[in-house]
This record gives C-alpha cells, sequence and structure tokens, in this order.
C-alpha cells in the first residue's frame, strides 16, 4: 500500500495539528513588506490581505515579497506560499510554546523571534559545512524562506545520552548512558497517537510517496546518515561553548523543484536538549518548560531567560574560536601549478593558505627565516613542502620545526618513480608524511585543524557524508537501470 502525501511543508495528512488549506483555493496576491513591529498598524494594508493573512506580524523592513495563501499551520508555525518565488516557501515562527502534543500551551512574547533567530544560526552553519538544507535566507525577526518541501512525516531523533522518553522505553537503563555512536530512533508524525517509535522496517513497508519520490531503503539510509552527520556537527559546535548536545530531533522533506530530499523544517530549542557543562540541572532547553509543575508569569521568564540565552550563545557557533593556515613552501616556481591546487583545496575547508618559494638545497637559511617568520606570529601553522627531484624541504623544516610538515613532491612522469624516495626515507627523528595529490595535501591539513576548530571539522564531516551519499545514489540508479 502506498501513501500519498498530498500537502507541502509541516503538515502530514496524518497529523491533525496541521490545518490543510484547500490546495485548489483562489488565492490572494498581496505585497507584504518586511516590518519589525508586532502587528500590521494600516487598516489599508489590512483590508488587502488575503484571508489569514491579517495577523501576519510587521517585520524588519529589509525587502517586499508577494505573500499567497497560507500553505498550513503548525502549533509554532505557518508557512506561506511565495507567488513571485516559484519553488520557496515563507515560513514564520509563532510565539506559542507547547509540549506533550500541545496538551500544555502557553504564549510567549518574542519566543518567534529567537526560535527564527536560532533556527536561521543553524541552518546557516549547516549549511556552510556543506550539508543540504531547504534553507535559503532570512526574511525579517520572525521568518525566513525555504525551498518548498513536501515533508516525510517521520522524525528523526539522535540521542548522545539517555534520558527523558528512552527511559521510560527502556527501562533499566540508567540516566546518563552513553551512546557511543549515538542512538537513532525513528517517531511516525501522528499527534493522535503520541508520535509512536517506528522501526526502519515501518517506514520502508509505509511506502511514502513524497512529491513524486518513493521513500524506499535509500531514501532512510540517506536520512539516517545525515541526521549522524547533523548531530555530530552541532555536537561539536555546542561544545565550543561547554555546552553537551544531549539529543535533538530533525525532519527531512522533498524539494517539490529537484525531488531531492533535502533537511527541512526548522532546528530551534524545541528541538534538542541543551546542558552547560554536562549537568541536567543547568538545561537551556524546551524541557524546563516541560518540566513545570504550574505555568506562572515568573516561570515562563525563566523560559524566555533560556531561550535569550540559546538565540545569543547559538551566533558563538558560526564563529571558530581558533585559527589556523596552510604554508606552502615550493621549490621554485615550476612548481606553482601544484603548489595553487593545494591552495585551492584548502579554500573548501575555510582555511587560509599562503605560497612562498625557497629551496632548502640552495638557500637553507632563507628557507629556516620563512620558516621562524611563521612561528613566530602565534597561528597555528601546518607547512606542506613541495619540492621536485630530492626533496631536501621537508626533511629540513620537519627537523627545524615543531609544526606539522607534509611532503606533497610533485611526481614527474620521468623520474617520478625514484624521485619519490627522497619524500619517503627520512633520517631518524624526522615525522613529515607524504602525499601525492595536492587534495590529499589539503585534507590532511584540514584534519589536523580540525580537531581544533569546530568549522573545519563540519566541513570534513559533511564531506564524508556528501561522498557516501554520492555513492549510494550511484549504486541505487545502476540497480535501476
Amino acid at each position: 500500500m502506498t501513501l500519498p502525501i498530498v500537502s507541502f511543508w509541516c503538515i502530514s495528512p496524518f497529523n491533525p495539528s496541521f490545518r490543510n488549506l484547500d490546495a485548489g483555493a483562489e488565492c490572494s496576491e498581496v505585497l507584504i513588506s518586511e516590518r519589525s513591529k508586532a502587528s500590521v498598524g494600516s487598516a489599508s494594508l489590512e483590508e488587502s490581505v488575503a484571508p489569514g493573512l491579517q495577523s501576519l506580524p510587521k517585520m524588519e523592513k529589509v525587502g517586499e515579497l508577494k505573500i499567497g495563501k497560507k500553505l498550513n499551520e503548525g502549533k509554532t508555525k505557518e508557512v506561506y506560499k511565495l507567488l513571485d518565488c516559484p519553488g520557496q516557501v515563507l515560513i514564520q515562527s509563532k510565539d506559542q510554546i507547547t509540549a506533550g502534543n500541545a496538551a500544555r500551551k502557553d504564549q510567549m512574547v518574542g519566543k518567534a523571534v529567537l526560535s527564527t533567530k536560532t533556527t536561521v544560526s543553524i541552518f546557516k552553519l549547516l549549511q556552510d559545512a556543506g550539508i543540504k538544507t531547504a534553507f535559503e535566507k532570512q526574511h525579517g525577526e520572525i521568518s525566513f524562506v525555504a525551498a518548498n518541501c513536501q515533508m516525510i512525516p517521520i522524525e528523526w531523533v539522535c540521542r548522545r545520552i539517555a534520558t527523558g522518553s528512552f527511559l521510560k522505553r527502556n527501562p533499566g537503563v540508567k540516566e546518563g548512558y552513553k551512546f557511543c555512536p549515538p542512538k537513532m530512533e525513528m517517531f511516525f508524525k501522528d499527534d493522535a497517537n503520541n508520535d509512536p517509535q517506528w522501526s526502519e522496517e515501518q517506514v520502508i513497508e509505509a511506502q511514502f510517496n513524497c512529491g513524486g519520490l518513493l521513500i524506499e531503503q535509500c531514501e532512510v539510509d540517506i536520512m539516517n546518515r545525515t541526521t549522524l552527520a547533523v548531530f555530530e556537527i552541532l555536537e561539536k559546535a555546542w561544545a565550543t561553548q561547554d555546552c553537551t548536545l544531549v539529543d535533538m530531533k530533525v525532519e527531512f522533506g522533498v524539494c517539490a523543484c529537484t525531488k531531492e530530499v533535502l533537511l527541512a523544517d526548522v532546528i530551534d530549542n524545541d528541538s534538542w536538549r541543551l546542558w552547560p557543562l554536562g549537568d541536567r540541572n543547568l538545561q537551556k532547553d524546551k524541557q524546563v518548560y516541560r518540566d513545570l509543575k504550574e505555568v506562572t508569569p515568573e516561570a515562563m521568564q525563566m523560559v524566555k531567560k533560556n531561550f535569550e540565552w540559546v538565540a545569543e550563545r547559538v551566533q558563538d557557533l558560526l564563529v571558530a574560536k581558533t585559527s589556523g593556515r596552510v604554508v606552502v613552501i615550493m621549490g621554485s616556481c615550476s612548481d606553482l601549478d601544484h603548489s595553487q591546487k593545494i591552495k585551492q583545496a584548502c579554500a573548501n575547508y575555510g582555511i587560509p593558505c599562503d605560497l612562498r618559494i625557497s629551496s632548502a638545497h640552495k638557500g637553507t637559511d632563507e628557507t629556516l627565516k620563512i620558516k621562524a617568520a611563521y612561528e613566530g606570529d602565534g597561528v597555528r601553522t601546518v607547512f606542506v613542502a613541495v619540492a621536485g627531484r630530492s626533496n631536501g624541504l621537508g626533511p629540513v623544516l620537519s627537523g627545524n620545526s615543531t609544526c606539522p610538515v607534509i611532503n606533497c613532491p610533485p611526481i614527474s612522469a620521468d623520474w617520478g618513480a625514484e624521485d619519490v624516495w627522497s619524500s619517503l626515507r627520512m633520517p631518524s627523528g624526522l615525522g613529515c608524511s607524504t602525499v601525492l595529490f595536492p587534495e590529499a595535501a589539503a585534507l590532511f591539513a584540514a584534519q589536523i585543524f580540525g580537531q581544533s576548530d569546530h568549522l573545519v571539522w563540519a566541513k570534513l564531516r559533511a564531506n564524508m557524508l556528501s561522498t557516501w551519499i554520492s555513492l549510494k545514489q550511484a549504486d541505487k540508479q545502476l540497480r535501476n537501470l
């Protein structure tokens, strides 16, 4: 049995918490400027707004969008069609906070701004790393533009530490148990039945058809791997703030234009558990609201302060705490093409790269002077030695520096097999490694920097995911021939 998914973005036909408007209904066109206030102030503007849009808050005036009908509405957001942006929608946050599938719900003034700020920062971090998402751009304080996706009604949960509902479903497991690798779980989005947990086999057998794409083993595997990569990237990022990412949930959709599975919906303070210093008593996420015995103005103010803390800290995730660089030293200008390939590959990881020319054989003192200049400015440095024929450059750098040194000789067609031994056979006490391809030299340097730079690490992790997905999709295409 194939289950058709007929609605877009955060709506599932199985989830009554979302209200889907008639797909065939005519939508009124309205040009709405983004403003920063909380309500629409002009009566003439209100009269021109399509039904259901008159409550659209004013947003910061950074542009104009031609907004059509409301496509759907969830507990914490609304989705609008963009008439002048085919294939895109406007996602607008609400000030409502809920728990227990809306069994508890309250208004928290300012939550929409904080949630949007958090979501936009997280999606920027992931996109910069190389994770494919539906996010396009922010549009005002409480909304952003995204690719129109037909949502897959599965919530993916990734856990590093056992807590919450996992303990109830798995009696005997103590809170704090650490999952290595992280534990993956799936939940079918069905508010009426409290989002039951599903197995991978149930997801495949459901045969969800989203936007013309049948969700099969390949798609399930891609979502599984992507969820894990996203969790690990954000876990690494939050660790720079001395904060433990305990668990998180994400959702995926099929892009209406490309038929590609994308990370979609939102990732905000409703999406995870965050424990500063690894201490549950210091938690900053929505769990604080869930745990309230009584909702009072004072309690809600405390919840809001937690959301503000996260929205501010999440900005710091976009900035590396440390910086580094690669310095490529080539033996002569004839090695420039080879060296420039290393520099281009470094740029893919966001790593600055300097190119220098110095011969360790013909100008040893100058080589050591260049080395000393880079060692003396306090910036973490990886040296890459590019020298053909007899490589004395790498050993000289390695023997006189505590910085990592990578040999990347430009192998020639005639004597390459013999020349490479000068990079491989090192005197005792030298630790420079040797790679043959420029891209490999940049990758090795990125792996060194990635141990202390979460942004470089994120690009490495996303690159691993992209390679895995490419192979998975290629295999599927081959089998379908």
